[in-house]
């Protein structure tokens, strides 16, 4: 999926995010990758965050969306469900490197919270408000499958000159729904866009030019697609899956 030319101006919308608080004995700083969290550079266009469960993707991404001006729970900048009280500890503990523009209008995206999102924007559509009901594309979220709706969200809310965060987009899509959602991080980051995306899926993981960090024990490691854990895994069980499962499933027995 070679990249068409473009006038993209090299300027970022987040140029970094740095630690600049937080004490290391307490949550979330007992995550080894967190805790050696010092200043973490993006890319202008995508920037891929990779680990094991645990390792800290998803916190970091709520960190950094909190810190951005976005609800915990997801949503946009101006519209997001709000049923937790409490701000996340990371989000106070960093400092966003901004570049000299500011996103005309962005998203985070947390799949176990979507619901909330959809359930408010029918909600408004219930009083008579159907603005934004028409921004996702005109029916209820709710309406649509689980992948149908993330879809949805990408293809007609997600605009030009936008900051999307996205926490495992992959959770409601299949393959073809991935590469649907390729398309369209590569046609918004030819409008300005930028993308910073927490994922376990090789597919999205592939985007061409990604700027990838596997988080591990040494923290965040700038990593090539094919050295990542996720890849290698998938590529030596898509090699050979009888001989991989056999040795999975009987090496106990």
């Amino acid at each position: 999926m070679p990249r068409r030319p473009s006038s993209r101006p090299p300027e970022p919308l987040l140029r970094a995010v740095r630690r600049t608080g937080g004490e290391d004995g307490a949550w979330p700083w007992t995550i080894p990758a967190l805790r050696a969290l010092e200043e973490l550079a993006l890319d202008p266009h995508v920037t891929l965050l990779v680990g094991e469960n645990g390792s800290g993707k998803s916190t970091l991404i709520e960190g950094i969306a909190v810190a951005a001006g976005f609800r915990p729970e997801g949503g946009s900048l101006a519209f997001g469900p709000d049923t937790r009280d409490e701000q996340p500890p990371l989000a106070d503990a960093l400092t966003l490197v901004r570049g000299a523009r500011r996103p005309r209008t962005g998203f985070f995206l947390r799949a176990e919270s979507f619901f909330n999102v959809a359930t408010a924007v029918d909600a408004l559509a219930s009083a008579g408000d159907l603005r934004l009901l028409n921004s996702y594309g005109g029916v209820s979220l709710h309406a649509r499958s689980h992948g149908e709706s993330f879809l949805a969200l990408a293809l007609h809310r997600f605009g030009p000159a936008g900051l999307y965060l996205l926490d495992e987009p992959e959770a409601a899509l299949s393959p073809q729904g991935c590469f649907a959602l390729l398309r369209r991080i590569r046609d918004l980051a030819d409008e300005h866009s930028q993308f910073v995306i927490a994922t376990h899926s090789p597919l999205l993981l592939a985007y061409p030019g990604a700027l990838i960090y596997e988080l591990t024990d040494a923290g965040p490691v700038a990593t090539a697609f094919e050295d990542t854990d996720h890849v290698r895994l998938t590529r030596v069980f898509l090699d050979a899956p009888e001989r991989f499962l056999r040795q999975l499933l009987e090496d106990d027995r």
